[in-house]
């Protein structure tokens, strides 16, 4: 009887076959769901520009412009409505939320008046920092119909306008500075 014994050589083929058939599965998982997770996150991006631009038919111009930071950029989103400026849309970030990045979409009417706001994405605490989300409370509905020229976006702490949701005053000052982000890029397209 013929008796066999694991050698180093035996181990180290078994290893690379093995590595080399999981990295296979993972490249073909990669490359099966890698356009279907681009097509919702557009989507994501589609539904939320409609809500915080309600109405427009067309969007013309979609650009992406540094942030003030130089790491992230914001994207700018011009709709229209029957050949007229319906507003703008900008994807806008703050990378000082409690849980990190805090990533919203900011609607503006022509004149700077902020039409609405939606979250797209966060690591908040859940029961706190999430409640920015308007699934979870009133806090973003604020800042809708005022126009940062006379409204200060700022939490009331800090001497501003934006009450500050209880227990979550990082989070809140993160959707300022994401909002705040936001206008000075509305600002500067309009001039």
């Amino acid at each position: 009887m013929a008796k066999t014994e694991s050698s180093f050589k035996n181990m180290v083929i078994t290893l690379f076959v093995v590595t080399v058939v999981a990295a296979l599965a993972l490249g073909g998982v990669y490359t099966m769901t890698k356009e279907p997770i681009a097509i919702a996150k557009r989507k994501k991006v589609e539904n939320a520009i409609r809500y915080v631009v309600p109405g427009f038919d067309t969007i013309r111009k979609e650009f992406k412009v540094a942030g003030d930071d130089g790491k992230d950029s914001l994207t700018v989103f011009e709709t229209y409505k029957t050949g007229e400026k319906a507003g703008t849309a900008i994807k806008t970030y703050s990378p000082d939320g409690f849980g990190g990045m805090v990533w919203i979409m900011v609607g503006f009417a022509p004149d700077g008046t902020i039409l609405n706001t939606a979250v797209l994405d966060h690591k908040e605490t859940p029961g706190l920092g999430d409640k920015m989300d308007i699934k979870k409370s009133d806090f973003s509905i604020q800042f809708k119909g005022k126009n940062p020229k006379n409204f200060k976006l700022t939490v009331k702490k800090d001497g501003g306008d934006v009450d500050a949701i209880t227990a979550a005053t990082i989070s809140s000052r993160a959707f300022c500075d994401a909002v705040r982000r936001a206008y000075k890029e509305f600002e500067k397209e309009e001039k």
